[in-house]
């Protein structure tokens, strides 16, 4: 055979090798590779998104932080606000009971203060009495004295 030949036959083999490899066998590799690209630009797509939705969520995560602080220390400064008018309610309870028993205390004095004028009466009429009794040294006549009695307890 002449090198012509051999490099004309193997030309028409290369060149059928070719065919059949574009034909058969490159179609499903540039597929496979175009499916793998695209998975990739669908894999990094979600990266990016997640990457976005992770830097919204922290935002997100700080509002609802700041938020939450600012509501604590609303709610403590109600609760302080409370508990203080709370104290201020019981000292003025306090104040007004305190009021109340001197009241009492004070008005119990004065009806003891009555009650002892009161005894304290009887007994100077009734020593008076006796008193007289001894200086005349006779009967004495308890109506017309207890009369007597009663208008020196007035008198008093």
């Amino acid at each position: 055979m002449s090198i012509n030949a051999t490099f004309f036959a193997q030309l028409v083999v290369f060149f059928l090798l070719v065919v059949f490899t574009m034909k058969f066998v490159w179609p499903p590799i540039t597929k496979a590779l175009d499916e793998r690209a695209h998975k990739i630009a669908d894999g990094l797509a979600a990266a990016d998104k997640a990457k976005s939705e992770l830097s919204l969520a922290n935002r997100r995560v700080e509002e609802e932080l700041a938020k939450s602080r600012n509501e604590t220390a609303s709610l403590l400064a109600d609760a302080e606000r409370r508990a203080l008018a709370i104290i201020e309610e019981a000292k003025a309870r306090a104040i007004e009971e305190a009021d109340k028993i001197v009241s009492a205390a004070k008005s119990e004095a004065n009806q003891q203060t009555i009650k002892a004028r009161e005894v304290l009466r009887e007994q100077v009429a009734l020593l008076a009495v006796k008193g007289a009794e001894q200086i005349l040294r006779k009967e004495v006549n308890a109506d017309v004295h207890a009369e007597l009695l009663s208008r020196l307890k007035a008198e008093l």
